[in-house]
C-alpha cells in the first residue's frame, strides 16, 4: 500500500476515520492524503447568486484542516491535505483515481442530523464507485449507542 486517502468533515466518525487512516499508512510506510470538500448549498442557483456562502463554507473547511494538523501532530507518516469543491463523494472517488490510492477510509456519519443522513449515502457511493478498497469507520460513541 503506497497511498491511503481519508475524507474529512470536522465530524467525529471523520476523526477516526483519519485516526484509522494514519495508524494504517504509518504500518504500511505509505503516503496519508486528506481530503476535505466544501459543499456548494443543495439550494440551486442560490450558491452562484450568493457567492459568499460557498467562500464561507471554504473558509469553514480550512479551519476544520488547521485543526485537524493540530490534533495529528508528527508521526512519521508524510501526509497531503487538500481541499477541494463540489459533492463529496464523487470528489474522494475522482481524486482516489487520479493519485492511484489503495485505500479509502471515510467516517460513517456526518455533523449534523441531515449530514448524517447524508453522509450514509456518501459512504455508499464511494464503496460503490472507489477504484479501490474502502474502509467506512463508525465512531466509538455511534457503535456504542446502537450495542445498548
Amino acid at each position: 500500500m503506497h497511498d491511503i486517502l481519508a475524507g474529512y468533515d470536522g465530524s467525529v466518525s471523520a476523526e477516526e476515520a483519519v485516526r484509522f487512516a494514519r495508524n494504517l499508512a504509518e504500518k504500511e510506510g505509505a503516503r496519508l492524503h486528506i481530503l476535505t470538500v466544501a459543499r456548494l448549498p443543495d439550494w440551486g442557483k442560490l450558491a452562484y447568486e450568493r457567492p459568499e456562502l460557498l467562500e464561507a463554507e471554504k473558509l469553514h473547511c480550512q479551519e476544520l484542516i488547521t485543526e485537524l494538523k493540530g490534533k495529528l501532530g508528527l508521526s512519521g507518516v508524510t501526509v497531503q491535505y487538500e481541499l477541494i469543491v463540489g459533492h463529496p463523494a464523487k470528489e474522494l472517488v475522482l481524486y482516489a483515481e487520479r493519485h492511484k490510492v489503495d485505500h479509502v477510509v471515510v467516517g460513517h456519519r456526518g455533523r449534523t442530523a441531515f449530514d448524517r443522513w447524508l453522509l450514509g449515502s456518501i459512504a455508499r457511493q464511494v464503496i460503490a464507485y472507489a477504484p479501490c478498497s474502502v474502509t467506512i469507520v463508525r465512531d466509538r460513541l455511534d457503535g456504542a449507542k446502537e450495542h445498548r
